[in-house]
């Protein structure tokens, strides 16, 4: 499996990162409505992924599978399709962003018990809390560190 840099977001990258995106956040951000996921697609899609340095990881038929966006000291997104999971995609491109990128913070829902369970694995702490996220929405925000 190999990390690539992800530098062209025509519409059909965009359009596989965004099933991306909503097929792991089905899966793992249950704490969310139909409403709410519709209100957060356009934002990832428009603004998110254009703000971050991303990265992915293509199954043989070079469909993608998994993505990370960095911005200079965040992890900002890490997303795995469900069906790719459990076969160590995150953890590479965790590894990688600790590694090669020196990215040592990461923000996860405080909801989103299979994310946060995975980082802390990963030897991150939680460092402090937000009752809010970043759209003001009442979803709990903790900050992790790792090192």
């Amino acid at each position: 499996m190999q990390i690539e840099p992800c530098t062209l977001l025509d519409d059909k990258t965009l359009d596989e990162l965004i099933n991306v995106w909503e097929k792991s956040v089905r899966s793992s951000h249950f704490f969310l409505t139909e409403k709410d996921i519709a209100f957060y697609k356009p934002l990832i899609r428009n603004q998110y992924l254009q703000a971050v340095r991303l990265f992915v990881i293509r199954d043989e038929n070079q469909k993608i599978n998994a993505f990370l966006g960095l911005s200079d000291e965040m992890i900002e997104m890490l997303f795995v399709d469900p069906i790719a999971q459990r076969k160590g995609l995150g953890s590479i491109l965790i590894d990688f962003a600790y590694e090669k990128e020196n990215i040592k913070f990461v923000d996860v829902n405080e909801d989103n018990k299979k994310a946060l369970n995975f980082y802390l694995k990963k030897g991150y702490k939680i460092i402090s809390r937000d009752a809010f996220d970043n759209q003001g929405k009442p979803f709990p925000i903790l900050h992790l560190k790792k090192g």
